[in-house]
C-alpha cells in the first residue's frame, strides 16, 4: 500500500462570521470582535495593518483584554456589567462565552472551519463512528460530531475545562449523547487505549505548546508530540476516516505538521492536506492567520 499523498500546496481555510460570531476589525495589534451580543477587543501582534473602522467603534467594544508581559496573561477591563456567561451557537452545538483569564472567550472561532471538516466526515462514515478528541477543551468540537451521530470520547487534562463541556452538552440538549467525558493528561491515556487495543474511525489532536496534565506531567509540543502521534496512528482502525492535527506554537508549520503525519500513516493509503486556520474579517478581504494545520483523510 503506497503511503498517504501530501498535498502539494498548502491551504488556508478562511473561517467567515457566522450569527454568533464576527471579525469586526483589525489592525493596529488588536482585533475587534463580536461574541453574541457583546463587542470585544483582544490584542493580536500579527496586525501589522491600520483598522478601518473609526475609533468610536473601537470605543464602544463592551470589553477589552490589556495585556502583561507575560504571554498570554492580563486582565479584562468591561464597560457595564456582562454576564458571566451567555449562550453562542454554531450548527446544533451550543456552548458559553466565557471572558476567560487567558485572553480568550473559552472557545476558538477560527476552529469554525475544521467544525465543518468534522460534521462532513462523520456524516458521510455512516453508522456511529468511534471518534477521539485529545485536548478537548470546552468541547465544541466533540458536540459537533455527536450531533452528526459519532460516538465521542473527550479528553483533557483540566477538571475545569471538561466541567464546561458537560455544561455545554446541556446547552446543546446532547446530554443523551455517546460521549465520554475525561478528566486525564492525554499522552497517559492514549498509551492505556493502544495498550487495550482500542479503535477509532477519527482523531482529534489539537494540543497546546505547552502544558500540565492533572497529575503535574509536562507537556511539551516539540519534545512530545512525535511519540503521541506514533499512538494515535496506532489506535486508528481499519476503517478509519480522518485524523486532524492542529497546533498554534509559532515555531510550527503545516508543512511540519503534514510531515509527521506522513511518516506515521506511512502504512495507509489517502491523502493528507496542510496549511493555516485563518479568520476572515467581516469585508472579507483580509484575514488573519491564528494555528496550522494538518489533517489526515482515508
Amino acid at each position: 500500500m503506497s503511503p498517504p499523498a501530501i498535498a502539494p500546496e498548502s491551504q488556508v481555510m478562511r473561517t467567515t462570521g457566522w450569527e454568533d460570531y464576527a471579525l469586526l476589525d483589525s489592525g493596529g495589534g488588536r482585533k475587534l470582535e463580536r461574541y453574541g451580543p457583546y463587542k470585544v477587543v483582544r490584542p493580536e501582534p500579527q496586525c501589522l495593518w491600520t483598522p478601518r473602522l473609526p475609533q468610536s467603534a473601537w470605543d464602544d467594544a463592551d470589553a477589552v483584554f490589556d495585556p502583561t508581559d507575560e504571554e498570554d496573561a492580563g486582565r479584562w477591563r468591561f464597560r457595564g456589567k456582562p454576564k458571566e456567561t451567555w449562550p453562542l451557537a454554531w450548527g446544533k452545538a451550543r456552548f458559553h462565552g466565557r471572558f476567560t483569564a487567558f485572553r480568550h472567550l473559552a472557545f476558538f472561532p477560527e476552529q469554525a472551519a475544521n467544525w465543518a471538516f468534522l460534521d462532513e466526515a462523520v456524516r458521510s462514515a455512516g453508522g456511529q463512528p468511534r471518534v477521539l478528541n485529545l485536548f478537548g477543551y470546552t468541547g465544541v468540537a466533540s458536540l459537533v460530531m455527536a450531533a452528526a451521530g459519532a460516538a465521542v470520547t473527550h479528553v483533557d487534562a483540566s477538571k475545569k475545562a471538561v466541567a464546561w463541556a458537560r455544561e455545554n452538552a446541556e446547552l446543546s440538549g446532547l446530554s443523551d449523547r455517546p460521549v465520554r467525558w475525561i478528566v486525564e493528561d492525554a499522552k497517559k491515556y492514549v498509551a492505556r487505549e493502544a495498550r487495550r487495543g482500542s479503535k477509532y474511525e477519527g482523531i482529534i489532536l489539537d494540543p497546546p505548546k505547552y502544558g500540565r496534565g492533572p497529575d503535574g506531567q509536562v507537556w511539551r509540543l516539540f519534545e512530545d508530540l512525535p511519540e503521541l502521534a506514533t499512538l494515535c496512528a496506532q489506535l486508528l482502525s481499519e476503517n478509519a476516516k480522518f485524523l486532524v492535527l492542529n497546533a498554534y506554537a509559532e515555531r510550527i508549520s503545516g508543512a511540519a505538521l503534514a510531515g509527521l503525519l506522513a511518516e506515521k500513516l506511512a502504512n495507509r493509503s489517502g491523502s493528507i492536506e496542510w496549511g493555516e486556520l485563518a479568520l476572515l474579517e467581516d469585508r472579507g478581504d483580509r484575514a488573519i492567520g491564528m494555528s496550522f494545520y494538518a489533517r489526515w483523510r482515508a
